[in-house]
């Protein structure tokens, strides 16, 4: 099998005295890292240390822009106007960017809410991408598989890159089962990497109801915050590449 797929990850979301997540830890194991760009979380300082490790390793660097909600962990949706969300991703892009050596990022990536939002509402979608667009049209934008973001992102001319995530069940539809559902993260590892590879060499899974669907993806997300995060990275890694599926930043392949 001649199959190439990235493996990224949200990193960077401490901020202050407070350390989230295994960054260091998992920063082996994948080749692209979505770091939090201090408006649901991190700060100056962890953007530049999780930058440094990024660059360290070989990882490819993207922006991991929110909702300013720091108390909620940008997941609680809020109402914003075209105009903000795109100046509040231009300005999370850029200080992420002024981190880098190269003064370039390989990709932006939404989260929490304004990810799942976007996914459905196209003006919200197309507000970010224009703000990818302004700040760097070589910029490759992730989002959710089949979503609005791969839609508008390829109307603009935007080079994008559908995400699956390992270890969240999905609907009939495609979309992710919302956080509070009871079975909304799997947290069984055998289980997750077996859907994982499932997806990569078969473009298959099953989804919440027992239904199986389509589902392909040019970049696989894992959580580093979650209980057993490191376990999972690592055999999901290794089953990849035992199953000759070659692990490399989005960037060298995405078009």
């Amino acid at each position: 099998m001649d199959r190439k797929v990235d493996v990224n990850c949200d990193l960077g979301e401490g901020f202050g005295a407070y350390k989230l997540g295994f960054d260091e830890e998992i920063m082996p194991h994948i080749s692209s890292a979505n770091i939090a760009c201090g408006f649901h979380a991190g700060d100056p300082m962890y953007m530049r240390r999780t930058v440094r490790l990024a660059e360290a390793a070989g990882v490819g660097i993207g922006a991991h822009p929110g909702l300013p909600d720091l108390l909620g962990f940008g997941r609680r949706e809020m109402m914003v106007s075209h105009h903000e969300a795109r100046d509040y991703v231009v300005y999370q892009i850029g200080a992420l960017q002024a981190f880098t050596e190269t003064k370039r990022l390989q990709h932006v990536k939404p989260h929490g809410a304004l990810y799942n939002m976007g996914a459905r509402n196209e003006e919200l979608a197309r507000a970010v991408a224009e703000a990818v667009m302004e700040v760097d049209p070589n910029l490759i934008l992730v989002g959710l598989t089949g979503s609005a973001w791969i839609k508008v992102g390829r109307e603009l001319g935007l080079r994008v890159a559908c995400e699956v995530f390992a270890d969240r069940s999905v609907n009939p539809d495609g979309t992710l089962v919302p956080r509070k559902h009871p079975r909304a993260v799997i947290d069984d590892v055998e289980e997750v990497a077996a859907r994982v590879l499932r997806i990569v060499t078969e473009g298959k899974v099953t989804a919440i109801n027992g239904e199986e669907i389509e589902m392909t993806g040019d970049t696989i997300c894992l959580h580093g915050d979650t209980p057993g995060a490191i376990n999972l990275a690592q055999t999901l890694r290794r089953r990849l590449e035992t199953a000759g599926v070659t692990i490399v930043p989005v960037g060298t392949f995405c078009k």
